[in-house]
């Protein structure tokens, strides 16, 4: 296993990063090192940079209008545009859909949706949880009845990321209740213009809409839109969720908020305190831990051999170390870290803060939204028992 990189991989490197550089939006990066609030626009107006430029589907074949990279050029990349203050891409649709309409999509599927998803111009959603199906997703409930040419759908998906900005949904319905619950479900995307689509924003405690409830109310969706065959949805989901096992554990954000942490602290006062060092040198030793496991997959994936499947440990380890983060520039601010102050959480906001240093606003907002890390893409529970099942037999 050889985990340093080529020359021509250096090289490439500093291309994207030349490259982002200069086309970064200089106001999006200062969102993103301080952790101040995105828009819609500051998320689609990036996307439609890298479409341009052929890049929002960096991890797609060049028969798809990818750049056809390999997995370490996708991880450079990654990095690059992490470290350099770029917001993530906006997943549902390039790393998520996208695989699995290249895979089991027919032919006018595939030139009908790729486009609008590698220019950015068309934002999807996801439509997998619901109330009372989050890690248990085989029960799902949201039903559509095949009527002639069309699925009647009805039922209620939840925890919507931002589905408040959603032009088309990919969701797992309900198809069939015979056999066991993973052989009836089905994969439909869903013009979320539709009639009868309800969102509905859920609150979040720091005053924040990120997530939804969305309702399907007897909505009508050409049987056209379904992929692949009825009832093989689960082995669909499966492919989408298994696609980027990398990308999952955020390695490159992780890197990006330890320098954060780290101003902060020396901000506060408190990065020449021993024991305060000691910990953000424990969660230094952590993130590089959790990137050579990284590129160990990337290096199994590279040579050809079978890459190990430890996605879920990368999920496990990469959310707790989103947390860790999150709670020590808590720390390092102390009581200056807790006020919710929505107003400091916009670009540009140069009030009185409590403390004096703008830069803590964001802190316990980001703390209470890190909670969820463990929860979301299977919680860590369920992985622990994935990985004591498939790793360790």
């Amino acid at each position: 296993m050889d985990l340093s990189f080529t020359p021509e991989e250096q090289k490439f490197r500093e291309e994207i990063r030349a490259w982002v550089r200069d086309n970064l939006p200089k106001e999006i990066s200062h969102k993103v090192h301080n952790a101040l609030e995105l828009t819609r626009d500051d998320l689609q107006g990036w996307a439609k940079i890298l479409g341009k430029k052929g890049w929002l589907g960096y991890g797609w074949p060049k028969e798809f209008g990818g750049p056809g990279w390999t997995a370490i050029q996708r991880h450079l990349f990654e990095e690059e545009t992490a470290l350099a203050g770029a917001p993530r891409i906006v997943p549902f649709g390039p790393v998520m859909v996208a695989p699995v309409i290249m895979a089991f999509g027919n032919a006018e599927q595939q030139k009908r949706f790729l486009p609008g998803i590698a220019s950015g111009e068309v934002w999807w959603s996801q439509g997998y949880s619901e109330p009372g199906s989050g890690s248990d997703l085989a029960s799902v409930k949201t039903k559509a009845e095949r009527k002639g040419d069309k699925y009647i759908v009805n039922g209620q998906k939840t925890w919507t990321t931002l589905g408040q900005y959603g032009d088309w949904m990919f969701n797992l319905v309900r198809t069939s209740n015979e056999g066991k619950p993973q052989t009836g479900i089905s994969f439909l995307l869903l013009d979320m213009k539709s009639p009868g689509v309800t969102v509905r924003p859920i609150k979040l405690l720091d005053g924040s809409h990120e997530v939804n409830e969305v309702f399907f109310d007897n909505v009508e969706v050409p049987a056209e839109n379904l992929i692949g065959e009825e009832n093989k949805g689960w082995t669909y989901a499966k492919h989408l969720l298994s696609h980027e096992r990398t990308n999952i554990a955020d390695v490159n954000r992780a890197k990006r908020e330890l320098e954060r942490l780290k101003r902060i602290a020396k901000s506060e006062g408190v990065y020449d305190d021993l024991r305060f060092r000691d910990e953000i040198a424990k969660l230094e030793v952590d993130i590089v831990a959790l990137e050579m496991m990284v590129l160990r997959v990337l290096s199994a994936a590279t040579s050809g051999k079978n890459s190990l499947d430890v996605a879920g440990l990368l999920k496990i380890r990469g959310s707790e170390i989103q947390q860790r983060y999150s709670e020590l520039m808590m720390l390092a601010g102390g009581a200056y870290s807790l006020p919710l102050v929505r107003e400091a959480m916009e670009a540009g906001w140069q009030g009185d803060f409590p403390g004096g240093n703008p830069a803590l606003a964001p802190l316990a907002s980001t703390f209470f939204n890190m909670r969820k890390t463990t929860i979301y893409g299977g919680s860590n529970e369920v992985q622990r028992n994935i990985v004591a099942q498939t790793v360790l037999g």
